[in-house]
């Protein structure tokens, strides 16, 4: 293996030269260069798929090289386990969240330690956690229950883990990928903090204006090779980065044709509705959606969308109000009613609700056609049929696996999301909901879906496009309409942001006069 040379231990923290990492079919490492210094924010940027994870993870002590060599601190290094990894100082923070939601923030961050062993004086430890969070403005209750905690006071956990396990170097994996816009610039406050205190913290993403907004240097992968290394954040820009990660001229606004809506699609009327611990998410919410036209849900996360996507699609019961498609009543009816009368979904949760996991290519984009000619051979299935089926969706939609015969746990979450797409959007819809369809997806991936539902709107199809990016939701929608706490506050149909922002906090549209009036004196 080659040596990197080492560098001044008191600058540079880590260094990783030539990397290789395998896996069956895919070189998802090749040769990569990484370096971090202390006390910087160094941003891995890069798409789904491009082997920023795969990097970190070996840094983390989760996979081990098939070539290449690490020095921490001026040391060769060489990690069998993340405990490894935790005792030269090194903490990985992952996208999903390791926490245990029966028991409490201090019982979470001790869980796993060799100390305490047999007796614990829980309040002396739930001291020092609160000392450490206060220390990093990381503000969590040490005697909180888990699961009564935020999104991002989950996240907070996973830092002060890492941290009161004594890490130095910090590995932050997609860290905005599940905030609200307020918990991010929350975070940002939280990295500073620690970087100003001599930690140093890598930062994988691949949004580009939180990379120029937070990060000191960047790297960039594209399908496993660096393409950028240890770059000043401040030399490039957006257009620069874009180009780096997939290799091409992005444009990150696309040409809309003039909207032509048609008639009413998705009637809601009075709709009522609770969420999963039974209070109430939807409150007499009504709301149109026309042919030919997107129509954008903007909101702070957890005032109702998804409970609204749910009862429009029949996964969740109304307590009250009615749903129409196309003049017909499907309140309360079977997914099936939905789908058999257009409704098409792409959800949120793309892994358990928007997929099968352990299906293959094939098996998940047939799946609304399955019954049907010509994959459906009377009460057999045509293998044949729903193997061509699904070549000429992967090859039109650009899904990148192994084989059709792939399962789609195995997937990157952009190659995911297209496989859900092609499915969707296949079937013809007369109305698709779409949440949170660029969630997790780089920037290449986004302008694909953007580009699709574009295509859908211009099709015929009536959009309800949900969504927590104002810019996405701005750029695509013909109106917004905003949602707080179950209800809509009123609609915007140019874009005015000022107006979004004033009512996703509760205000009503007819108030907002009085309310800019206020702000001005």
């Amino acid at each position: 293996m080659d040596q990197p040379t080492p560098s001044s231990p008191a600058e540079i923290v880590v260094q990783m030269c030539g990397i290789v990492k395998h896996f069956p079919g895919v070189l998802a490492n090749d040769h990569v260069d990484f370096e971090l210094r202390k006390g910087e924010i160094h941003a891995l940027l890069g798409e789904n798929g491009a082997g920023k994870s795969t990097l970190m993870n070996i840094l983390a002590g989760l996979y081990h090289p098939d070539g290449g060599s690490i020095l921490v601190n001026g040391k060769p290094v060489s990690f069998s386990s993340p405990r490894q990894a935790i005792q030269a100082g090194i903490g990985m923070i992952h996208q999903h969240f390791m926490l245990v939601p029966s028991q409490t923030v201090a019982e979470n961050i001790l869980l796993g330690l060799d100390e305490p062993r047999f007796f614990m004086q829980l309040s002396k430890y739930e001291q020092e956690i609160a000392k450490l969070s206060e220390r990093f403005g990381l503000k969590v209750d040490p005697r909180a229950h888990v699961w009564q905690l935020s999104v991002g006071e989950q996240q907070r956990v996973e830092i002060l883990k890492m941290l009161y396990r004594g890490a130095n170097i910090l590995i932050m994996d997609e860290p905005t990928a599940v905030l609200a816009p307020t918990e991010v610039d929350e975070l940002f406050n939280t990295l500073r903090a620690m970087v100003a205190q001599g930690k140093s913290i890598i930062f994988i993403s691949h949004k580009l204006h939180e990379v120029s907004q937070i990060a000191d240097r960047v790297s960039v992968l594209r399908r496993g090779v660096s393409t950028a290394s240890g770059v000043e954040t401040r030399s490039m820009t957006k257009t620069d980065l874009a180009r780096l990660m997939v290799g091409r001229e992005v444009i990150f606004s696309l040409e809309k044709n003039p909207c032509q809506p048609g008639k009413v699609v998705l009637q809601l009327e009075d709709l009522w509705a609770e969420n999963d611990k039974g209070l109430k998410a939807l409150r007499g919410l009504s709301l149109q959606v026309r042919q030919g036209e997107i129509v954008g849900l903007a909101g702070v996360a957890g005032n109702g969308q998804r409970e609204l996507a749910d009862v429009i699609t029949g996964l969740r019961k109304a307590e009250k109000g009615r749903v129409l498609v196309d003049g017909d009543d499907i309140t309360n009816r079977s997914v099936k009613t939905g789908i058999h009368h257009g409704v098409s979904h792409i959800p949120e949760d793309r892994t358990h609700v928007g997929s099968a996991p352990n299906l293959s290519v094939t098996d998940n984009v047939i799946m609304k056609k399955y019954k049907h000619a010509p994959i459906a051979r009377g009460w057999m299935m045509n293998a044949i049929a729903a193997t061509n089926y699904a070549s000429e969706l992967k090859q039109a939609y650009e899904i990148i696996a192994p084989n059709l015969e792939t399962p789609v746990r195995l997937l990157s979450g952009g190659n995911l999301q297209r496989v859900i797409l092609a499915r969707e959007i296949s079937s013809q819809p007369a109305l698709m909901i779409a949440m949170q369809p660029t969630r997790g997806l780089d920037v290449g991936a986004i302008e694909g879906v953007h580009r699709l539902l574009l295509a859908q709107r211009d099709a015929g199809a009536a959009v309800l496009l949900i969504s927590e990016e104002l810019e996405e939701l701005i750029d695509l929608s013909d109106r917004v309409v905003v949602i707080y706490e179950g209800a809509i506050m009123g609609e915007v149909a140019n874009g005015n942001i000022q107006h979004i922002g004033l009512m996703m906090t509760g205000v009503r549209q007819d108030q907002l006069a009085d309310h800019m009036e206020a702000a001005h004196e």
